[in-house]
């Protein structure tokens, strides 16, 4: 439901308050900075179920998807001295949040309606206690809970205090920086072909058919159903070899972040696929011929 533009603002205002407040309390160079960082996610993640209970929009978590994990990033790096291992990682995840922003703004993320998935969700859930029990422990709880998780390899390398930049980090930092350009060309592609099938940007002849399926099959659509969402998992896995090299531990926590983003990109995709299916009938031959997030080679 459309909401005015001073919910969002007051809402932002909280969080932005209570991350000041929380750093005066406990200043960073001297508290552990998970801690910090776990206090902030459980009042992050109470005030967004309220915001949801109160206004019946569901997609506050969505709105602090791009921006939280930075602020984390930054605790990190500061705890950490800014050595160049966690400051380099927390750079990278700055230019992540800096892009996702954008694209999420472009699309009236903070300032329009919720995410259409939730809606069709309130319906496949009629009982309206059930809907706010999976509001506090989906929505707002287990999501940034995801935050904490996918941003934890930085809390290894501030304990490694590795100094030096190895090959390995390296490595892993232009992974990054590669998976982020995927994300970002995919977007791109996906935005401008919307636009353009709703009237709000000029057509391109050559996707004409492609505007009366309905949904885009050329590009980098032609080899995965969802590269942004490649690009999305490719970011946060690099981050865990970034750890991994810094650190030269392969098996540690810091696997949960991308193994449980990974889950949720499933059961996104299998939940996103059935709404696009029962709106387009020929979207059932393009999952036939198109891998639904790693590239098809052949």
């Amino acid at each position: 439901m459309k909401k005015p533009k001073t919910t969002v603002l007051l809402f932002f205002t909280i969080m932005l308050g209570t991350f000041v407040a929380i750093l005066t309390a406990y200043p960073v160079k001297t508290t552990n900075p998970l801690m910090i960082i776990t206090t902030l996610t459980c009042i992050n993640a109470s005030v967004s179920f309220l915001f949801g209970l109160l206004t019946e929009d569901y997609s506050w978590t969505d709105r602090l998807w791009s921006t939280v994990p930075v602020g984390f990033a930054w605790i990190y790096a500061s705890n950490a001295s800014f050595s160049p291992s966690v400051t380099v990682a927390a750079m990278l995840i700055t230019l992540w949040g800096i892009r996702l922003t954008a694209n999420f703004a472009r699309r009236g993320g903070y300032a329009d309606t919720e995410d259409y998935r939730w809606s069709i969700l309130r319906k496949r859930i009629p009982n309206r206690f059930l809907w706010q029990v999976f509001n506090l422990l989906f929505i707002a709880f287990y999501q940034q809970l995801l935050f904490v998780c996918f941003t934890l390899p930085l809390y290894f390398l501030t304990v490694t205090l590795e100094k030096t930049l190895s090959a390995g980090i390296l490595v892993s930092s232009v992974a990054m920086l590669a998976f982020l350009t995927l994300e970002t060309f995919a977007d791109q592609q996906q935005y401008t072909f919307q636009q353009a099938k709703y009237g709000l940007l000029p057509k391109q002849k050559e996707l004409e058919e492609e505007y009366k399926k309905g949904f885009r099959t050329s590009g980098l659509f032609l080899r995965s159903r969802h590269p942004n969402y490649l690009g999305e998992l490719g970011f946060w896995w690099s981050l865990f070899a970034f750890c991994a090299a810094g650190t030269k531990t392969l098996f540690s926590p810091a696997l949960l972040g991308p193994l449980m983003l990974t889950l949720l990109f499933i059961g996104s995709t299998v939940f996103t696929e059935q709404i696009t299916t029962s709106k387009y009938p020929q979207y059932k031959e393009y999952k036939k011929q198109t891998w639904p997030i790693l590239f098809r080679p052949w």
